[in-house]
């Protein structure tokens, strides 16, 4: 996952500082020196990293009193300063009461543009806007049947014209059309890298059409170069919002989001997987707090909203309190887990579970392991789905047969069943790193 190293780097080293009995200033230079170099090794701009650094190190030792008194206050600090650097405070693209409010999407090849405008055209579509796209890349022979496929498979229109070479006709032609729906999305065109003739077009389409927002899409492995693209698409259009795509990838990261940095334009959004619900609202102060283990209950709330039924959660919790906890709740609740995303990612969002490594046998339930489940358990009958406990060889042999699952799989799925069953009985503890120890400490000894 994209910067998974940074976060842990800087992890290590606030322990280190948490840890010590006395924190002095040449305890500080050592965190600021590992903080610097965690970030660039994270492609951050240089520029930044040393600024940022240099104001860590400022505020740190300002207070003239032991800074040994107030190691929780260093923690502050540096989170202060890592959201101020992506933006501080969330910033929401506000859809005005306008028809077509538009946005537009510029960036180069290979960025993700027409994957992000299916990704936005359902994000704001799941919160009641009427949406459309219109496709502007008269470029690359495959980009209108591109974005037509993106937004069929979101069910939001689009309008393409596989003929014309002029962007700015094919956008007057459905002109009209573009009124009757609250939020336009404008794909444009891409180089692979920002040259002059991008550039014009670039300038006559914003001058053109006005587009109430200019989100720039940047690839998550741009590194350094990020900074020059960010600087030169928004000296082209004036870029309002930036959206960054791969971010569950392996590329480092941080090129993207000081680019972004550099140019004034705040992070709306991130692109953290493949599926149109993989986009997440960027939120500096809770990308940072999961950077650093602290978590990040507002973004998990807001997935959790988006994929689990609240009155079906209600009546599963007053269940869950007396002890009452079915093979068909085990189900749902992986298959609404995995829709939040990868469980590992789901955990970083809970305080005190960021620091801590899930057992390999927890991580996730993949899409085509619960569809195998969902046919054993309905091969089952009321009582075994009620009280797993009473499946022995001959009834599992029978499920097995019924279903065509095979023994082994329907063994896993009790054991996880078991498992999770145990886990709800701890939490109830209320102590998040208890509960951890002993989760791990089950695990080694199998």
């Amino acid at each position: 996952m994209v910067l998974d190293g940074l976060g842990n780097r800087l992890k290590e080293s606030l322990q280190r500082i948490a840890g010590r009995m006395f924190v002095d200033e040449k305890a500080i230079d050592e965190l600021v020196k590992e903080i610097q170099k965690a970030l660039l090794n994270a492609d951050v701009n240089v520029k930044l990293v040393f600024e940022l650094t240099k104001r860590i190190k400022e505020r740190a030792i300002a207070d003239k009193r032991k800074i040994s008194d107030n190691r929780a206050k260093i923690v502050d600090i540096v989170y202060d300063e890592l959201s101020g650097l992506l933006g501080g405070e969330k910033s929401e693209i506000i859809i005005e009461k306008k028809k077509p409010f538009k946005i537009m999407f510029v960036g180069i090849y290979g960025s993700g543009k027409s994957t992000s405008v299916g990704k936005i055209g359902h994000y704001y579509q799941k919160r009641g806007y009427k949406v459309a796209a219109v496709g502007l890349d008269v470029h690359r022979a495959a980009a209108p049947e591109q974005l037509k496929q993106v937004c069929e498979n979101v069910k939001i229109a689009s309008f393409i014209d596989r003929n014309e070479k002029n962007a700015l006709k094919i956008y007057k032609k459905f002109e009209k059309e573009f009124e009757r729906f609250d939020i336009l999305l404008i794909d444009t065109a891409g180089r692979h890298e920002l040259d002059s003739e991008l550039v014009e077009e670039i300038k006559l389409l914003n001058k053109e059409i006005k587009p109430d927002e200019k989100l720039l899409v940047m690839n998550a492995d741009l590194g350094q170069g990020a900074e020059k693209l960010a600087k030169g698409f928004h000296d082209s259009c004036g870029v309002s919002g930036i959206m960054i795509t791969k971010m569950d990838g392996t590329a480092k990261g941080g090129g993207a989001l000081s680019g972004a940095a550099i140019s004034g334009g705040k992070i709306r959004f991130i692109g953290v997987g493949e599926k149109a619900d993989d986009l997440e609202l960027f939120n500096p102060k809770g990308f940072v707090s999961r950077l650093l283990g602290m978590g990040d209950l507002e973004a998990l709330l807001e997935k959790a909203n988006e994929v689990i039924d609240e009155k079906k959660a209600g009546d599963l919790s007053k269940r869950l309190l007396e002890g009452d906890f079915t093979l068909v709740d085990l189900y749902e609740q992986m298959e609404a887990m995995n829709k939040m995303g990868p469980l590992s990612k789901v955990m970083e969002m809970i305080p005190g579970f960021g620091n801590m490594k899930l057992p390999e046998g927890m991580v996730k339930v993949q899409e085509d392991k619960l569809k195998r489940w969902k046919r054993a358990m309905q091969s089952m009958t009321k009582i075994e789905l009620e009280n797993p406990e009473v499946i022995d060889s001959n009834r599992l042999q029978r499920i097995s047969k019924g279903s065509h699952v095979p023994a082994g799989e329907i063994r896993e799925m009790i054991k996880q069943y078991r498992q999770s069953k145990k886990l709800i009985g701890m939490m109830k503890d209320g102590d998040p790193e208890k509960l951890m120890r002993k989760m791990q400490g089950k695990f080694r000894m199998r």
